[in-house]
């Protein structure tokens, strides 16, 4: 976003966005009083102003009544709903009043908070569209300098009203809010400790409030325990941009695995039990329990079983976790459009799904740059993806399990050998798959071993062999990416249960993917089989 053109349309989208959210919401009145009672009340008056009509007469037929027998509403009803409308605009007057200079931040997604005045400047906070702030002043390159959520930084000018527009618009941010009040505090799928966790809260943090129940409170995402929280009314506030040491905060016993590539996880505590999972290096689990010589942990969805000499702990985890913690975001919807540019005409390069998490290259006002292989960056929206230091986690992974090498077919031994090279590093226009390589170069490399000769540039390897589809796709097959332009520039083996090994990045090495991670531009069968 730039420009007054972009800020307009987004106070637009956000007056759109915060209408359509307060009818959804039911506010918690201060004087006890259902506040549903005084919307009823208020309707009915003006239906009798506009129409000078009986608020009877504006029923449908099917639940039409006789006006004469319609009573009007108890004077005792009239006055509580009064005075709690009173005692609700008295509330939202004192916290508005409680900023000494109001500003009020209008975006789609959320305004980064730098540490200096500049967007070169390290990014240490981010407040969502709707939040408020205390101005400090204004420095000499325009830039805002503000305090919020207990974050003193500074902000674009451009995104935050200010002055009578900014309290005008913050009456209706003045809604019931979920203050945590403990270090961390998981957020669940339901009411129950025995439901999911989806998520995590962090103390000093506020959460827009739908409603409670059974000891529960309901926020966007899911459920708080009330025990751990205060709600009262209030406008949002910045959020600390999660820093390499919150990274902790996500793991109740941390285990940080402590491989140079890739280390199994199995179903059951023992050498030979079947593999469900990997974990790469440097990767984070919740460790569950202890057996024997083997720790039963969760990472990434799964739960199963690693050999604890490959697993740190205690504060060798944490050293680790805090040294290798990356910024990532985290796809949170179930399908993203990646553009080619950080603005909404711009043309979508391809669709990343849920949960997935990518390496963050710089973050915009309203957008994110995310590296999806070497030299493929594409943008989304900030609204969709939790950006957050973390640490990568285990990822889904069955092979084929023969009880003799010879008795593998050879599509299986392609993939069994290609996956012997995964954390090896990336290399542009390498190909060496233990020194380094790049994505065609791995592919050439592989194929080489089997007899099959390929060129070393994916574009051309894409016009070898047969087509396949998504329904005929087999292990041993070449899975191809395009660029924004369309031009084919990165190549995957697929090894099954929808996903492949590939040369992706220099951040990444040789790692495993889904094989859909973003949209394929063509697969091949390069075998002949």
């Amino acid at each position: 976003m730039s420009g007054k053109t972009d800020f307009r349309s987004s106070l637009k989208k956000a007056r759109n966005k915060r209408k359509h959210r307060l009818q959804k919401i039911v506010l918690f009145s201060a004087a006890g009083v259902l506040i549903i009672i005084t919307s009823v009340f208020l309707i009915r008056s003006m239906v009798l102003k506009r129409d000078g009509t009986s608020a009877g007469n504006t029923l449908s037929e099917e639940h039409a009544v006789n006006t004469e027998e319609a009573e009007e509403p108890d004077e005792a009803t009239v006055s509580e709903a009064s005075a709690a409308e009173a005692e609700k605009e008295k509330i939202i007057d004192e916290v508005i009043g409680s900023y000494k200079k109001l500003g009020l931040v209008k975006v789609d997604g959320y305004l980064n908070m730098h540490k200096s005045d500049g967007a070169n400047s390290d990014i240490i906070g981010k407040l969502y569209g709707g939040s408020a702030c205390e101005i400090l002043d204004t420095t000499k390159s325009g830039w805002l300098h503000i305090m919020s959520g207990g974050i003193e930084g500074y902000v674009h000018p451009d995104y935050v009203l200010t002055g009578d527009l900014a309290k005008q618009d913050a009456r209706e941010e003045v809604l019931p809010r979920a203050f945590v009040n403990t270090d961390k505090l998981y957020i669940r799928k339901a009411a129950g400790t025995d439901s999911d966790v989806v998520g995590t809260a962090l103390k000093g943090e506020r959460y827009l409030v739908f409603g409670e129940e059974n000891g529960w409170v309901k926020i966007r995402d899911g459920y708080m325990k009330k025990d751990y929280v205060t709600v009262r009314y209030a406008i949002n506030e910045a959020r600390k941009l999660d820093l390499r040491a919150m990274v902790l905060n996500m793991y109740d016993n941390l285990g940080v695995s402590k491989v140079d590539t890739y280390l199994n996880i199995r179903e059951e505590p023992k050498e030979d039990g079947k593999i469900i999972g990997k974990m790469t290096s440097k990767a984070g689990c919740n460790i569950l329990e202890k057996s024997g010589d083997w720790y039963k942990i969760q990472s990434g969805g799964i739960t199963g079983y690693v050999k604890g000499e490959f697993i740190a702990t205690g504060q060798a985890a944490k050293d680790d976790a805090v040294k290798y913690a990356s910024l990532m975001a985290i796809v949170n919807t179930d399908v993203l459009n990646a553009r080619s540019e950080p603005k909404d005409s711009a043309s979508i390069w391809t669709q990343l799904s849920n949960k997935q998490r990518y390496p963050v290259v710089e973050q915009l006002d309203g957008w994110v740059k995310l590296e999806l292989e070497e030299n493929n960056d594409v943008y989304v929206k900030s609204e969709y993806v939790d950006v957050r230091y973390a640490l990568n986690e285990a990822i889904h992974f069955s092979p084929a399990e023969e009880a003799a090498a010879a008795a593998l077919t050879r599509r299986q031994q392609i993939v069994n050998y290609a996956l012997q090279f995964l954390g090896n590093p990336y290399v542009w226009g390498g190909t060496s798959l233990t020194n380094g390589c790049d994505c065609s170069g791995f592919t050439m490399r592989i194929m080489e071993k089997f007899g099959v000769g390929l060129p070393h540039y994916s574009g051309d390897q894409a016009r070898l062999g047969s087509a396949v589809n998504s329904q005929t796709i087999r292990p041993g097959d070449l899975v191809f990416y395009s660029n924004s332009g369309g031009t084919i520039n990165h190549v995957g083996i697929y090894i099954g249960n929808g996903q492949i090994v590939a040369a992706a990045s220099r951040r990444s090495g040789i790692k495993i993917s889904t094989w859909d991670y973003r949209s394929p531009r063509a697969i091949r069968n390069v075998l002949g089989d």
